[in-house]
């Protein structure tokens, strides 16, 4: 069935792959939940690799929470154990993959690939094509997919952006020439396209009252094109049952979550409250001041858009300043360390922001950062002790000058030689812009909420 699923009878997972990025993935995705769902079936979606923002229109379109399924985040062992849990209870599992279907961790072979969480979950893959500039020459690429590891099962293909009844014909023979059967024939349609922004995909909570109206017409679009009921033959029954994530609460953990602030692995909050938090969610943009809690969680997401707003809530700025001020065990990611900066410069304004960090973000024209890293911690921190490695995920656009004395991360790429310093350290607060998966590290995550409940104590060469 797969390289580590072990226990009962499982269902076979569908992924929807891609021949490269940009084919439509996540359009396809998103309506074959969507059809899956309309046909009365409970629908598990997952993601590949560390995207933030896909999972939250498979959630729009599923009512599930979609899981991340990343072998570089957490392991292949928790990948896994992560789809198992998640699919327990549904009765077809569909994950999008990332990139192309063997585009992994640059030279890593297929390790993060779409290709690697296919063979450890056994997935029947679904192969997106964008064909809107293909003809015959679909047959040697399908042949050289399906051929090219006997351990990944190339299920079938779905043809994308179809000019016309004529193009498709040409296609399908081409299909049956390569031996991978086709489950849907996609037309072209210009006016489906998901809002995009240097992130990617603009994040499905941030889109106004016409979402739900776009995600419907996706869906009619796929429902009309794809063989649904096809798909769902591939799946041949229920997963294992579902690990039990019960725990005593030990300490109460506000997690910053709305527009601004919304990049966050559902496993990852799931490990934490097996750690023993009760997750509180609070919103900076909104809210007057912090909940009541033990710790403070500042995802990633998209601070920069919403600076104004962040800056005019000024009663919560002060609030979370305070509060960090007097102690409260804090971790912040990538947005959420701009947030805890002195201030954020967007398009040359500057704007204000809680100020606990001796530093200034700045947005700039170009890339910062996209890539798994290898971060070290250059002395014990709020998760990690000194010379603890862990792996991570960066993508940002803005830049900060670091502190020497109160580095966190010496950060290892295969981008680069050397490698770069990042993040900030103190007793009672991290943050830098290396996002972490908690269900990889759950030494951390205990570590965190002991630190949130009074117990446990930072490693001694944590600065002040």
């Amino acid at each position: 069935m797969s390289d580590l699923a072990t226990g009962g009878t499982c269902m076979i997972p569908l992924m929807i792959a891609g021949s490269a990025s940009g084919v439509g993935k996540t359009t396809i995705a998103i309506g074959v939940m969507g059809a899956l769902g309309r046909r009365g079936l409970s629908v598990a979606p997952f993601k590949t690799g560390p995207d933030y923002i896909d999972p939250g229109y498979h959630l729009a379109v599923t009512g599930s929470p979609s899981r991340n399924l990343d072998t570089w985040l957490t392991s292949p062992e928790v990948a896994v154990d992560i789809y198992n849990r998640g699919s327990s209870m549904a009765e077809v599992a569909v994950i999008e993959g990332a990139m192309g279907l063997f585009d992994g961790r640059s030279g890593a072979g297929d390790q993060c690939s779409s290709a690697e969480i296919a063979r450890l979950t056994g997935s029947a893959v679904l192969l997106v094509v964008d064909c809107a500039r293909m003809a015959r020459s679909l047959a040697p690429v399908l042949a050289g997919f399906a051929a090219f590891d006997s351990r990944v099962d190339i299920a079938g293909a779905i043809l994308n952006n179809v000019g016309s009844a004529s193009h498709a014909a040409v296609l399908e023979d081409a299909a049956r020439e390569a031996g991978v059967p086709v489950f849907g024939v996609v037309p072209r349609r210009a006016d489906l396209g998901l809002s995009s922004r240097h992130l990617g995909l603009v994040t499905a909570g941030e889109q106004d009252d016409s979402l739900s109206e776009v995600l419907d017409h996706i869906v009619d679009h796929v429902e009309a094109n794809v063989d649904i009921d096809g798909l769902r033959r591939l799946s041949l029954g229920v997963s294992t049952a579902p690990a039990s994530l019960v725990a005593q609460n030990r300490a109460r953990l506000a997690v910053a979550r709305d527009e601004a602030f919304s990049f966050y692995y559902a496993d990852s909050l799931d490990a934490l409250a097996a750690a023993g938090a009760e997750l509180v969610y609070f919103s900076p943009l909104r809210d007057d001041m912090l909940p009541e809690c033990d710790g403070l969680y500042l995802g990633g997401g998209y601070p920069e858009i919403h600076a104004a707003q962040l800056e005019a809530n000024a009663s919560m700025r002060s609030s979370v300043a305070a509060a960090i001020g007097d102690g409260l065990p804090t971790y912040a990611e990538c947005g959420g360390l701009v947030y805890l900066c002195q201030s954020v410069e967007v398009d040359g304004a500057r704007k204000a922001m809680a100020g606990v960090l001796p530093m200034a973000a700045r947005m700039t024209a170009r890339r910062q950062a996209l890539g798994y890293v290898e971060a070290v911690a250059r002395q014990g921190n709020l998760l990690f002790g000194p010379g603890e490695r862990v792996h991570g995920h960066e993508f940002h656009w803005s830049t900060v000058e670091w502190q020497d004395d109160r580095l966190a991360y010496d950060c290892y790429s295969s981008r680069e030689r050397q490698p770069k310093p990042d993040g900030y350290a103190g007793r009672n607060l991290l943050a830098s812009y290396v996002h972490i998966h908690f269900a990889g590290n759950k030494a951390s995550a205990s570590r965190f909420i002991d630190a949130c409940a009074g117990v446990g104590e930072v490693s001694a060469n944590a600065t002040a």
